[in-house]
């Protein structure tokens, strides 16, 4: 290993393969996963039945059976890898177009993609009358799909600009929230509040059936995302630079966007919408290790946010478990307007 120092500090590996990594990074990545697997052993031994660790352990490696291990197993541990996970391809996500657009307030939420994967799940289940899990994640993930489509096409003039892209976004969600609305409206009481719950976010009922498929999807994404994680930073500094370090601008811009667009869509099949996480992971990330996009301690960060929030969610009232969107949506909505209220300031 060499060091190399441009004012930060990196180290540069020559094997397996050349790569030169931040140090600083490196160090918030590793300690947010060691954070995340303690927040993990904690969520596993808490809750209506309370667990040594020994008993943990003891369960995960197949020792311990009986309704303990189906507790740990079959119960605590989907839902504790489906938060880490999709808070990780939300966190991804949000950067991806953040990036894209040089805009710290774009994000899936914001733009519309999440909108589109509820308008999805809706029309299976209040105009198709399916409730099977199946056909809602189905339904989810081809809405996100077809709204990145509508929003595409509408932004697209000589290419991406991020404003337009922002602009465009923000009035298809609008849309697509009101069309949301129409449909909850006029449909029977019981049914519509099955999917105004489903439309909250929750983890509460994931299964391995459920959770499983889409833990593998969100995986192959977030390699295909780490591996274009040097263009899109190239990407930041302009349509003209990139092109002129040999990045094909309008190609890898489409291949991020279709990337951050499936974790988003595949995440919210599965939990429903969960707001913020996508629009603020990326932005604490980038102000703890001040650097460009880097997003292995992005990913970090979303797992964290999200983990924290459901275990919360899960505590923060005795006998009761909320879904994790309604606490993401109080937090996020905080976050919100200290954002706004910070870019005001800065314009100043």
């Amino acid at each position: 290993m060499d060091r190399m120092h441009f004012g930060r500090k990196y180290i540069r590996l020559k094997r397996p393969i050349t790569m030169r990594i931040d140090v600083r990074s490196m160090m918030i990545t590793v300690i947010f996963l060691i954070t995340i697997t303690l927040i993990a052993l904690f969520a596993l031994m808490f809750g209506t039945l309370q667990l040594s660790i020994a008993e943990v352990f003891s369960a995960l490696i197949g020792e311990l059976t009986g309704f303990k291990r189906t507790v740990v197993f079959e119960w605590r541990l989907p839902r504790i890898l489906a938060a880490i996970f999709f808070g990780a391809g939300l966190a991804v996500s949000g950067a991806i177009f953040q990036s894209i657009t040089r805009n710290p307030l774009a994000s899936p939420d914001i733009l519309g993609f999440t909108a589109g994967s509820y308008t999805g799940a809706l029309i299976v289940m209040l105009v198709m009358g399916s409730m099977s899990f199946p056909a809602i994640a189905t339904g989810a993930l081809v809405g996100g799909f077809v709204t990145a489509v509508l929003i595409y096409l509408f932004a697209f003039r000589k290419g991406i600009q991020s404003f337009r892209l922002i602009i465009v976004g923000i009035a298809i969600s609008t849309v697509l929230s009101s069309f949301n609305s129409i449909l909850l409206l006029q449909s029977e009481a019981e049914v519509a509040l099955t999917a105004g719950a489903w439309g909250v976010g929750s983890l509460n009922e994931v299964t391995w059936n459920h959770v499983l498929p889409a833990i593998l999807i969100v995986w192959v994404f977030l390699l295909f995302a780490f591996i274009m994680n040097r263009p899109l930073r190239e990407m930041e500094l302009g349509k003209d630079v990139s092109k002129s370090h040999g990045v094909p601008f309008e190609r890898t811009q489409r291949i991020l966007i279709f990337i951050a667009v499936a974790l988003t869509a595949t995440a919210t099949a599965v939990m429903g919408p969960v707001a913020f996480v996508a629009l603020a992971a990326p932005q604490i990330a980038l102000r703890m290790t001040k650097a460009a996009t880097s997003l292995a301690p992005t990913a970090t960060v979303g797992a964290f946010v999200l983990l924290s929030a459901d275990v919360l969610a899960q505590h923060f009232i005795p006998g009761i478990i909320l879904p994790v969107g309604v606490l993401t949506l109080s937090i996020g909505g905080l976050y919100l307007v200290w954002l706004l209220f910070y870019q005001a300031r800065s314009a100043l």
